[in-house]
């Protein structure tokens, strides 16, 4: 026998002196800091991106608006999946183990989809919102009143808690997968195994409010280019103050509809890997590879993260507001009353 050949090593478990531990997975500790930089960067800057919009929002009059709300609620959600689901998510997808237990993956699961939902459903009622601003402008103040952003927000919010503690906390999403679900159990596991019924709702979830939203995107986008047209022609006319008005008002919703759009869309490159791959690993026999779905995954977490740099990069309000709360100006008296317009839209 050769005495330099060494015994095949144990497997590495996840937790060594519990019985039916998982085996852990670990990457070198090269790729583990990659990682851990890589992860915990997008769960930084979900936390504190997202609570700068909040607070930048909420804070200042001149920002109180249905619109703004919207927008501002939509932060809350992005944000608590920076606190609730990313920072946990991060140890799963590096170590490969849950160390959490099995109530707080639950938990952690059900926060997960609630909240992810939750940001599509208010970018559907920010879509509607903006397709009745661009087409309607000077309507538009009656028709979407601060009450009637309240009621999005309300739906926004308890539609997805509900749907995901119902699916999460009765186990229908895994109903007839049980023999999947007893041989992939083991201490250290955090894995949604869902059954066909579920990630069929679960994906239609999905694309029927995105492709409501294209389809009114697609309108707003035609309307503003009429109304941009309307505009140029009567450039050389004498206008009148009512019609300077309607164009002024017009150019603005429109601009906020183009950037509103360029969220939505972020938001569907974020979420469509993760989309088909559940559709495809449910209906094949779930043969994608571990690391594919975790790609996936964080492909759309990365989305909660998006938000406050879109945000930042086309909205000058709100870069003047992050230097305004940042210097700490925002705690001096009547700061909320601050005009953070630099012009006049």
């Amino acid at each position: 026998m050769d005495s330099s050949t060494s015994p095949p090593t144990a497997p590495q478990l996840c937790f060594e002196n519990v019985s039916g531990s998982c085996v852990k997975s670990p990457y070198s500790p090269g790729a583990r800091v990659v990682l851990y930089a890589v992860f915990g960067f997008g769960a930084v800057l979900a936390v504190f991106g997202n609570l700068l919009v909040m607070i930048s929002i909420l804070h200042f009059k001149r920002l109180h608006s249905p619109t703004n709300f919207l927008i501002a609620s939509l932060a809350c959600a992005d944000f608590l999946v920076g606190v609730t689901v990313m920072p946990f998510s991060m140890v799963r997808s590096v170590e490969s183990c849950w160390y959490f237990g099995e109530n707080f993956c639950i938990f952690h699961s059900c926060c997960d989809v609630a909240f992810c939902f939750s940001s599509l459903f208010h970018l559907s009622f920010i879509s509607i919102d903006r397709y009745v601003a661009v087409t309607d402008p000077l309507v538009y103040p009656t028709k979407f009143t601060v009450s009637v952003s309240g009621m999005c927000i309300s739906l926004s919010w308890v539609l997805p808690l509900v749907y995901s503690g119902a699916v999460f906390y009765t186990g229908a999403n895994d109903d007839g997968l049980e023999e999947v679900v007893s041989a992939l159990k083991c201490v250290g596991a955090c894995q949604v195994i869902a059954n066909q019924n579920w990630v069929l709702t679960d994906v239609l979830s999905f694309f029927i409010p995105t492709l409501i939203m294209i389809i009114l995107y697609t309108n707003i986008f035609l309307v503003a280019r009429q109304q941009a047209k309307k505009i140029e022609n009567m450039g050389s006319q004498a206008e009148s103050s009512s019609e300077s008005y309607k164009s002024r008002v017009a150019r603005r919703e429109r601009k906020a509809a183009k950037i509103l759009g360029i969220t939505v869309i972020a938001f569907m490159i974020s979420w469509l890997p993760y989309s088909i791959d559940s559709l495809i690993d449910t209906y094949m026999g779930f043969i994608t590879p571990a690391y594919i779905n975790e790609i996936c995954c964080w492909f759309a977490y990365y989305n909660s993260a998006m938000n406050p740099l879109i945000y930042a990069l086309f909205y000058p309000w709100f870069r003047k507001a992050i230097k305004v709360i940042v210097s700490g100006q925002v705690l001096k008296d009547n700061s909320a009353n601050m005009n953070l317009f630099s012009e006049q839209m």
